[in-house]
């Protein structure tokens, strides 16, 4: 079943330089900034109080764990593709997007894990909504993962099922994260606030994203092209629909995580009792 995310050689539609470049420039530039946001995450740790550190650890780590996998899908990118007569023409060798499920299945409970962290909620609130958002997370990946393999035209109504059931815990999981947000409000320094608010909007537009992408993937015409059965030039399979899709991913990724991460630190900066009262950090 792995094989599903795998896009054949012989199934990558012909992309003109710009196409190629378009995409190979987005994966740079992800690899780039998940990696400066890893180092200023880090750094970043000895400017906030030492309760709100682990959120920016967590945080430090997610977008770590994803520079390390754009890494591998802009490798993957280039062995898929060969230039041929002013053409990249398909190689022979499989465009490997499995690096990217590999990454929300260790990133997205995390994601939940800086979050709550950051907030700072009573003990027994905290542990109770962490566990419902990494339960909820766990199974959004579980149910999503047997469609998202499924590379066969005939089972389309399967991938469809295998989505509906993966939207269940999605937006059980937006749900929950837009009402304790909203519900945090009033406790939070009036500094956060804002910051917080500009956080929701974040998840909203960012998540949305991806269940858009999975459907498009999980067309018949694409799904006989991820087999290798046939080519859907004018589908979302196809060369615009690829480009597409890849840079969609990229820009929506580089937000929910390290547009996220910068986020999350500045909400802790906001929160801190000696930067919300005047005092300086040392630099040491």
């Amino acid at each position: 079943m792995i094989e599903g995310l795998f896009l054949s050689g012989l199934a990558m539609p012909d992309l003109s330089v710009f196409q190629y470049n378009a995409v190979d420039n987005i994966f740079s530039m992800t690899v780039a900034t998940m990696g400066a946001a890893a180092l200023f995450l880090f750094m970043a740790r000895s400017h906030v109080d030492p309760e709100y550190r682990p959120a920016l650890l967590v945080s430090g780590i997610v977008v770590s764990i994803a520079c390390y996998h754009y890494f591998m899908i802009r490798h993957s990118w280039h062995d898929a593709y060969s230039l041929v007569d002013g053409v990249y023409k398909g190689s022979g060798a499989a465009f490997n997007d499995y690096y990217r499920y590999a990454d929300w299945i260790l990133t997205v409970p995390l994601l939940m894990v800086e979050l709550v962290a950051v907030l700072r909620l009573q003990p027994a609130k905290a542990t109770s909504l962490l566990t419902r958002l990494v339960i909820a997370a766990a199974l959004m990946i579980a149910l999503g993962y047997p469609g998202e393999v499924i590379a066969d035209p005939a089972k389309w109504n399967e991938r469809v099922i295998w989505g509906a059931l993966s939207s269940v815990p999605f937006f059980y999981i937006l749900y929950v994260l837009w009402t304790e947000l909203t519900n945090s409000l009033a406790s939070q320094p009036p500094a956060a606030r804002r910051l917080l608010e500009i956080a929701r909007l974040v998840i909203l537009v960012t998540w949305a994203v991806y269940p858009i992408a999975y459907a498009l993937g999980g067309t018949p015409d694409a799904l006989a092209a991820k087999a290798g059965t046939a080519t859907a030039a004018n589908g979302i399979i196809g060369a615009n629909g690829v480009v597409g899709l890849q840079i969609g991913y990229a820009i929506a990724d580089m937000t929910a995580k390290a547009g996220f991460g910068v986020l999350i630190y500045l909400i802790a900066r906001a929160k801190s009792t000696k930067t919300a009262s005047g005092e300086a950090y040392a630099t040491a």
